[in-house]
């Protein structure tokens, strides 16, 4: 019964009760952004769907004018103020008491706050920039996923959906954006009023605002959108390319669902000090400026593709997340898989030059790895309280939900059993159904099937046509003049499963990739099985290496780009396992890429494609980092170049990175030219990528001391906070140095980076690398009394990383071929 509610009843509950509706939210603030505070006040017109004597909404950081607050029933017109107002700071909930029973049917509900622009870059907070040299304060809105409670009180959750209606009260020569046009503007001496139109039905954590000094570019849709681009005063030139994406997505999009865009502008703003890479608000998306801005001059060919991607993803959610919305968080995966899938369709159609499709298998494999953990978790979440839903914004809800999505297009209908694969090489208990394609020595010959049980015998034959089929592929292959026998599952890689091969078919694929027989889609998809397998310790480094030698001859960049990432990752963890190995595995791994490297050059060539201009960052970083003396030297060469003639065309942005680890690679605690030249880069450029290219390299000295001193500098006040991530990925030599400082300086970082994508970076990156059950074992003892449910998930993560890693350190030492296998690849390779 109502009578018999209290307050204790509504704490430690998931979520709200469902007695009342907001319907629509009349909301003013008045940001001070000298003092870094605000005022607010909201009018809510509700429904009370149910007898009850409270009221629940959510507010978090708030201080509410409790004298301010009232409720009246539409018809009755009776004004009641409550008896009870509770502030439950870990559920983040205000509770309203009355005493009696409120009214069935439409209400209002008055409430004034006050708040602070925090600096955590969630909520209503303050972002820095510089405006003819002077350091000035933005502010900004970041509500995904339950943060709209810190700037007013609100039923905070994605199902209570209403209208808004919002006004603003902001110095007159600032521009001052929500998600709507402006209907009427009053100015009143040094400050203004902006009414904005009324918004569609949508959820808070789509609400947004936007105060601060801009620039703009403007383009419009064969519809009579308004689109524009905002960013920083002098850099409106930056925005064009992000625009015509947006004008020409917006189309796109709009014959895909065959729904109008719902809004009539569209605006998108790059921020200083942004969390996460973009957020999808209705109307008025908001970006990290190295996510929306390109320049020419400045920025590298995969800076442009990430731009495209990030617009195209952000407004797929226009239609997909803000029209139609999840009822709960449980469903994240739809709502970012579903928006990362488009993302990668209408980048296709816009740019189909760059292979995209390809690409995507970068977001599968990424997806692969963290769904191989036994700490990873299903696409779809229970989330039991709004502090967990941070941690599950990660590459299961995005990459694994879009190759999910795309797998179901591929294969709309079908179904069948494929057991758990984990990466600790256990067998997971997950049993689920899931759609399986082969072809068998040529894509003329390919088979959909769905498994009955969870083993089945396939025939063959049946495919090949005639019973003596194999037989006679494999004499014409044993005669050394016809093609040899081969089968490979999971066609183009749209199936989201790893696949195992024994080692005849294993020989027959390796010939099937030397003789360009596999599309680039299966080069990658076995690559990234075999070596899956490797690090779970179900296949061997001696077969992982024998396959990437079939690789030779491999120039197309999304493949190379997964050799590079693989090659990499081998020679770290055979540093650990078998040091005595290790220089001629390194010196295999950089014949592997040195080919394509010396094809491609240091210099640009007039009409190369765009792919290869990717290409050639990333191999020549990967040769660095391997250590390849010729390209580190050559890199560092054009680095000092570049550093007296900052127009030089002999670096250019794509290869910067390259010289920048290059140099660092050189530095030391009595050598420490290069670390100031760099860090005098950093201080001179006002470019977001150069500033994040500068940070991602620091890291990269083999010296302890200096890695000490880089760790430091990101906890300075010359990094913006949303940047110090980039430098946390450490030398292999300066792994303990970052776990020290990462132990020293954790009641700081943790409070400082309170974001759960942020906090789980510094304990990703420092933690990971490891590769000893002593290490894990150290740091599960440190973090026992420290654990956080925003991070809980990213930190068991991590452990298991290090734990699957010390297995795999353990495998290779046992593997007794290897020794063999490398002497082999060295005599073929003429080592």
């Amino acid at each position: 019964m109502a009578e018999e509610q209290s307050v204790e009843q509504f704490k430690g509950q998931p979520r709200l009760p469902e007695f009342a509706a907001p319907r629509r939210y009349d909301l003013f603030l008045k940001p001070d952004l000298s003092a870094c505070a605000f005022a607010g006040a909201a009018e809510i017109a509700l429904d009370v769907l149910a007898a009850t004597r409270f009221l629940v909404l959510n507010a978090a950081d708030l201080a509410v004018d409790h004298a301010s607050i009232s409720f009246k029933n539409q018809e009755s017109s009776q004004e009641l103020r409550p008896l009870e107002i509770v502030e439950v700071q870990e559920d983040e909930i205000l509770v309203l008491g009355f005493d009696r029973v409120l009214p069935l049917g439409k209400g209002i509900l008055r409430i004034r706050f006050t708040g602070t622009l925090n600096d955590q870059m969630k909520g209503f907070y303050r972002s820095v920039y510089e405006y003819n040299g002077e350091k000035r304060n933005m502010a900004v809105t970041q509500f995904e996923a339950a943060d709209a409670r810190r700037c007013f009180p609100c039923w905070d959750e994605p199902a209570f959906k209403a209208t808004f209606r919002i006004t603003l009260k902001v110095p007159s020569e600032l521009v001052a954006l929500s998600n709507m046009p402006v209907i009427e503007e009053k100015i009143d001496g040094l400050l203004k009023t902006l009414s904005f139109q009324e918004s569609p039905i949508m959820s808070t954590y789509l609400v947004a605002v936007v105060v601060g000094l801009f620039d703009f570019v403007e383009a419009f849709t064969p519809d009579g959108i308004r689109v524009r681009v905002y960013c920083q005063v002098g850099k409106s030139n930056q925005g064009k390319f992000a625009l015509d994406v947006a004008v020409k997505t917006l189309d796109l999009y709009k014959g895909y669902f065959a729904v109008p865009y719902p809004l009539p502008k569209l605006d998108m703003v790059a921020i200083p000090d942004f969390a996460s890479g973009a957020m999808e608000n209705y109307g008025l998306v908001t970006y990290r400026e190295k996510s929306l801005l390109y320049d020419e001059r400045y920025s590298s060919a995969s800076s442009k593709q990430w731009v495209a991607i990030t617009v195209t993803h952000e407004l797929a959610h226009q239609w997909f997340g803000n029209l139609v919305t999840m009822e709960w968080w449980t469903h994240l995966w739809l709502n970012e898989g579903f928006a990362s899938w488009m993302s990668y369709l209408a980048a296709d159609s816009l740019f189909p030059e760059w292979n995209i499709w390809t690409q995507f298998l970068d977001d599968t494999t990424s997806g692969l790895v963290l769904d191989a953990l036994s700490e990873s978790h299903p696409i779809e979440v229970e989330i039991n309280h709004a502090n967990e839903i941070d941690q599950i914004f990660d590459s299961i809800s995005y990459d694994k939900g879009a190759s999910i999505i795309r797998m179901l297009q591929s294969y709309l209908g079908a179904e069948c059993f494929q057991s758990q694969f984990l990466t600790d090489g256990s067998s997971g208990n997950g049993q689920w159904i899931v759609p399986l394609t082969l072809c068998c020595g040529s894509y003329n010959t390919q088979k959909k099937f769905l498994l009955k049980t969870k083993f089945e015998e396939l025939d063959i034959m049946d495919l090949i046509g005639s019973a003596n089929g194999k037989a006679n592929l494999l004499e014409k292959s044993s005669q050394g003049n016809s093609e040899r026998f081969w089968i490979k599952f999971n066609i183009d890689q749209t199936g989201f499963y790893r696949v195992k091969y024994d080692d005849e078919l294993a020989a027959g694929l390796r010939y099937a990739i030397e003789a360009n027989k596999l599309y680039a889609t299966d080069r990658i998809g076995i690559l990234e099985d075999s070596y899956a397998l490797c690090v779970a310790c179900k296949q061997t480094l001696s077969s992982l290496l024998s396959l990437l030698d079939a690789y030779r001859e491999e120039f197309d960049y999304t493949v190379l780009g997964h050799i590079v990432t693989i090659s990499c990752k081998i020679a770290n963890i055979v540093t650990d396992a078998t040091p005595e190995l290790a220089d001629e595995i390194k010196v295999f791994l950089i014949i592997l890429l040195q080919i394509s490297a010396e094809k491609l050059g240091w210099d640009p060539k007039e009409g190369e494609s765009h792919l290869a201009v990717m290409l050639r960052g990333d191999l020549l970083t990967a040769l660095v980092r391997i250590g390849h003396d010729m390209t580190r030297n050559e890199a560092v060469r054009r680095f000092y170049i570049f550093l007296n003639d900052r127009n030089t065309s002999l670096l250019p942005p794509d290869t910067r990175k390259a010289a920048y680890i290059a140099v660092m690679q050189t530095v030391s605690a009595s050598n420490r030219s290069g670390y100031e030249s760099l860090l005098r880069i950093y201080r001179e450029t006002d470019e977001s990528e150069e500033r994040v290219r500068v940070l991602s390299s620091l890291s990269s000295c083999p010296d302890p001391d200096i890695v000490l001193e880089v760790l430091n500098f990101l906890l300075s006040s010359e990094v913006r906070n949303q940047d110090a991530v980039y430098g946390l990925r450490v030398s292999r030599e300066g792994r303990e140095t970052a776990w020290r400082w990462l132990k020293e300086n954790w009641d700081y970082i943790s409070k400082t980076w309170e974001s759960a994508s942020l906090i789980a970076a510094f304990i990703g990156c420092i933690v990971s690398p490891f590769s000893s059950e002593e290490k894990a074992e150290e740091m599960e003892e440190f973090f026992a009394s420290r654990t956080k449910p925003s991070f809980a998930r990213t930190l068991k993560q991590s452990l298991e990383r290090v734990r699957i890693n010390a297995r795999w350190v353990q495998s290779i030492r046992n593997d007794h071929s290897l020794e063999e296998a490398v002497k082999e690849l060295a005599h073929k390779n003429g080592i």
